[in-house]
């Protein structure tokens, strides 16, 4: 093998100018898989983060209401038109014991119970309709990281301290330690102190939402001690659809994924994937396609030396090991290259790019692009060493 090799680097050296052309090939190919690559993954991660930044990974709520009609007899035909049943706010039996077998289920990282419902929120003579959301501030922050999103006061809620959305909050005219009354729909209504205005991103949501204690949310709602749904968090998030199906399996409870939800979202993130494949494979292809070629110019450039070699005593497994060595060396040396010129890229993207998100580089990525291209070059040449191998001595010498 070192005889090979040392051949090999001999004609890699004698045809530097070919050479250098194939390895800055292949190095602008692995610094384009390398920066687009960590690109795509830190845009898919910054979409999610700002998407699910307010909603769980999976929600868990009661069954919806069916309307029960009854049976017909056999052979008769409907002629009948059944209407849906409306879904009214109702709690999910047994959310204790659910809270219980939930977090321990496998895939899933956290668990959180919420009562939500519709609500008034009144100052003055201006009131608003908002969605009233009651939470287990400990357990509600492992799912959603509502403190990161304070603007102003604190993450404070319970008996009588409530969060409002910013938009809500300029609405009503509310700043942090205000006193704001709510009305819920079951007519019981409280006055709360404004403890922090929080701002999730979405315009919606920053008008609507404001949460409180559990408990006072169940009053408000007339839902005393139940509960109208568990978020939960999941280790991966591409897998919550899975898991949501194994829990409605397991308790018969609804159980929605954000992947369900988001399903617009869902696509974008497949296409994104797909697009940063195609690109690797297609930079991958043409980074193959030049090396073979310019290992098979080398064939037969080297013709008259493959011919001595190979009347000197070479096997032909000698020759073989020759080229597919140069096809390594050339697809490594070009490949780590261009692995360092991507990471550069990426900090020069980070430091003077639009600043919009951070793109983190695995280390593992530049280790599988180097990988990666020293096999496609060992491939590459896989072609022209096996012609350099059948090469017959006695018609090589002959060739000038």
């Amino acid at each position: 093998m070192g005889l090979s090799w040392r051949i090999a680097y001999r004609f890699l050296r004698d045809g530097r100018v070919q050479t250098l052309l194939i390895i800055s090939g292949v190095a602008v190919g692995a610094a384009v898989i390398v920066f687009i690559t960590a690109l795509i993954n830190a845009l898919q991660v910054n979409i999610v983060q700002r998407t699910l930044g307010s909603q769980a990974h999976i929600v868990v709520s009661a069954p919806d209401l069916l309307a029960l009609a009854p049976p017909l007899p056999r052979g008769t035909q409907a002629l009948r038109e059944v209407d849906a049943r409306p879904q009214r706010l109702r709690s999910i039996n047994n959310w204790s014991g659910l809270m219980r077998v939930l977090p321990g289920l496998a895939g899933v990282a956290a668990a959180s119970p919420q009562v939500s419902g519709p609500a008034f929120a009144r100052r003055g003579s201006a009131v608003r309709a908002v969605s009233v959301i009651g939470i287990e501030p400990a357990l509600y922050r492992r799912v959603i990281p509502l403190p990161d999103d304070i603007v102003q006061g604190r993450f404070d809620v319970g008996a009588s301290h409530i969060l409002i959305g910013t938009r809500l909050a300029q609405d009503l005219g509310v700043r942090v330690g205000d006193k704001l009354r709510v009305q819920g729909a079951a007519g019981v209504a409280q006055v709360f102190d404004v403890a922090g205005v929080f701002s999730l991103g979405v315009r919606d949501l920053d008008q609507r939402y404001l949460y409180t204690g559990l408990k006072p949310a169940q009053a408000l709602l007339g839902l005393s001690g139940g509960v109208t749904e568990i978020d939960l968090t999941v280790r991966d998030i591409f897998a919550a659809q899975d898991v949501a199906g194994r829990i409605a399996r397991l308790t018969g409870m609804k159980a929605e994924s954000w992947m369900a939800t988001n399903s617009q979202l869902l696509n974008a993130l497949r296409s994104q994937s797909l697009s940063s494949a195609l690109i690797r494979l297609f930079v991958g292809l043409s980074a193959a396609f030049g090396i073979a070629s310019v290992l098979a110019v080398s064939v037969v450039q080297r013709t008259r030396e493959i011919g001595i070699l190979r009347a000197m005593g070479a096997t032909r497994a000698r020759i073989l090991a020759v080229f597919l060595f140069e096809g390594a060396a050339v697809g490594g040396a070009g490949s780590a290259l261009g692995a360092a010129v991507g990471v550069a890229m990426v900090w020069v993207f980070n430091h003077y790019g639009p600043g919009l998100f951070n793109v983190a580089v695995s280390p593992a990525l530049p280790l599988q692009a180097v990988a990666l291209a020293t096999l496609v070059g060992v491939a590459a040449a896989a072609l022209p060493a096996l012609r350099a191998a059948r090469l017959d001595p006695v018609v090589a010498i002959r060739y000038v």
